[in-house]
């Protein structure tokens, strides 16, 4: 017998994107998940504070700073300059409810040229018309929707066109850009425009240059997400991010960045792409280079640390002592001779005297 169940809450409702449960809530802590779903429902209020949500979730204030500051970094929440929870508020999209999480902003920010846009531009139908009678042209939209496995949208073509007209993005390097996006399982035109500017920014200019790249950062992306024991499923965009800064920007190899997450595992018992980008960002400025480098700052803390107990035990020493004696120079007693005889033996010596004595 089939049984239907009804919702008893649904009076009021919050509605949660899909980008956001597809490409995202897994990858994140629980407790920021929480956080998210209540800053939610509770966007428009004006007086909503650090306070009020920590009251409400249980949770530390720490810990709901530390929310915030990673569904920022991953462009789910925006700055829009309030009074209040310090400027925190759900970012919208041009459609009702829709949060703008299928890539975030910051990705777009950092991997757009100065002279490249976030987005790409609107192009117009004829615009379009006039390109797709470039043969070259025509025939990348055509294998583009294959390997991604979907008809294009007007919105779709327009995309392709900024690569190809504007970027000046070269057929093979498009080819190959809809390939990979299509075995790393993702179809969004979003995704493909984000990696395709930051292809261009890193000056990659032929499909050669980007299978390079992307295979050196394949391996070390799965190498990553097994030391997290994440290797069930792929990265999602802000890990990737997270994961390109410690590899391209930082410069750090492999070796170093396993060992940044295996402190971290050592330490909240849990993968956590924040606290392991916290230990290389402190490595960074500290100008380690190499594993070595982290053993020999490890030993001079260790050192540091034995020296200032051996420190601190040593004036609790001299602490203790000098209170003894003042303890001892404000006793009355000690100020004279004290006498060492023996009232026994001179008792005993009287009666001995006495019985002796004659009558």
């Amino acid at each position: 017998m089939s049984r239907i169940f009804k919702d008893r809450l649904s009076t009021g409702v919050t509605p949660v994107a899909d980008a956001f449960i597809d490409n995202y809530m897994a990858a994140a802590n629980g407790e920021y998940v929480k956080v998210y779903l209540y800053i939610l429902r509770h966007q428009n209020q004006e007086d909503l504070t650090l306070e009020q949500i920590a009251d409400a979730l249980n949770h530390t204030e720490a810990d709901v700073k530390r929310a915030i500051n990673y569904w920022q970094k991953a462009g789910v929440l925006e700055n829009v300059q309030d009074n209040t929870l310090e400027g925190i508020s759900a970012e919208q999209n041009r459609t009702s409810w829709s949060i703008d999480i299928e890539v975030p902003p910051a990705a777009l920010k950092e991997t757009a040229a100065s002279q490249a846009p976030v987005s790409a531009p609107a192009y117009s139908a004829e615009q379009v018309s006039r390109l797709n009678k470039d043969e070259e042209f025509s025939q990348l939209l055509y294998i583009a929707q294959k390997f991604l496995n979907k008809a294009f949208t007007p919105r779709d073509c327009q995309v392709f066109a900024y690569l190809y007209d504007t970027l000046g993005m070269n057929i093979g390097l498009l080819e190959y850009l809809a390939e990979y996006c299509a075995q790393n399982g993702h179809t969004s035109m979003r995704y493909l425009e984000t990696v395709a500017l930051n292809w261009h920014e890193k000056g990659i200019r032929t499909a050669e240059e980007a299978q390079e790249y992307s295979t050196a950062y394949t391996k070390d992306a799965f190498a990553v997400m097994k030391a997290f024991g994440l290797n069930s499923r792929k990265p999602a965009v802000p890990e990737q991010k997270i994961m390109e800064k410690w590899f391209k920007d930082y410069g750090f190899d492999r070796e170093l960045v396993l060992e940044a997450c295996s402190r971290t595992i050592n330490a909240i018992h849990t993968p956590s792409f924040q606290y392991a980008d916290s230990i290389l960002t402190d490595w960074k400025k500290a100008g380690v280079k190499t594993l070595a480098d982290v053993k020999g700052m490890d030993a001079r803390r260790a050192e540091r640390a034995q020296n200032g107990a051996v420190k601190r035990l040593q004036s609790y020493g001299n602490g203790a002592a000098a209170q003894n004696n003042r303890k001892t120079s404000q006793n009355q007693f000690h100020n004279f001779k004290q006498r060492d005889t023996d009232y026994d033996a001179l008792m005993l010596q009287n009666v001995k005297e006495w019985m002796d004595s004659p009558e």
